[in-house]
């Protein structure tokens, strides 16, 4: 019984072996590109409120107006995700996603007073009760993390391409 068990797992550990070149970044690029790219579309189809939060912007990008800090953040959203989804400049694209990442913590979801960690840590939530709402962003900078490093797993162009020129 054990001695079954046990070969079962390794070969159930083999098979994940197998398949997590494939699989395992794509996923990470799948949900990735999904919420930036519905957070670059509400954008585009939405108002420029980042007037309102200028002064809140991270240095260099309180120096734009605020009208091209929202063009730049659209199409960063738009265009990078569409390279994740394709596995295209992946590392490059999830890169410019963390930058954009970080400056909406730093200009939303940080939370504007605080004096302890324990303040500071009611604001890793999802939704803003006064303490921030950092949540989120950083669960995109964990999952970018592995894009950024790794690169986009087997199944992209990055690796086609790189198979292709591996080839000449």
């Amino acid at each position: 019984m054990i001695l079954t068990l046990s070969s079962a797992l390794d070969g159930l550990q083999r098979h994940l072996n197998r398949v997590s070149p494939w699989v395992a970044l794509l996923s990470l690029r799948l949900l990735l590109a999904w919420e930036f790219f519905e957070s670059g579309l509400e954008k585009w189809q939405g108002e420029n409120w980042f007037q309102e939060i200028q002064s809140a912007f991270p240095f260099p990008f309180d120096q734009l107006p605020a009208s091209l800090n929202w063009q730049l953040s659209m199409w960063a959203e738009l265009l990078c995700a569409l390279a994740l989804l394709l596995g295209l400049g992946t590392r490059f694209a999830a890169l410019v996603l963390m930058v954009v990442t970080v400056v909406a913590t730093a200009a939303v979801h940080w939370p504007a007073d605080w004096s302890s960690l324990s303040e500071l840590a009611q604001g890793y939530a999802i939704s803003n009760k006064g303490h921030g709402n950092f949540k989120l962003p950083v669960i995109y900078l964990a999952a970018l993390l592995p894009l950024l490093f790794q690169g986009p797993g087997k199944l992209s162009l990055d690796a086609l391409i790189g198979r292709l020129r591996h080839r000449r």
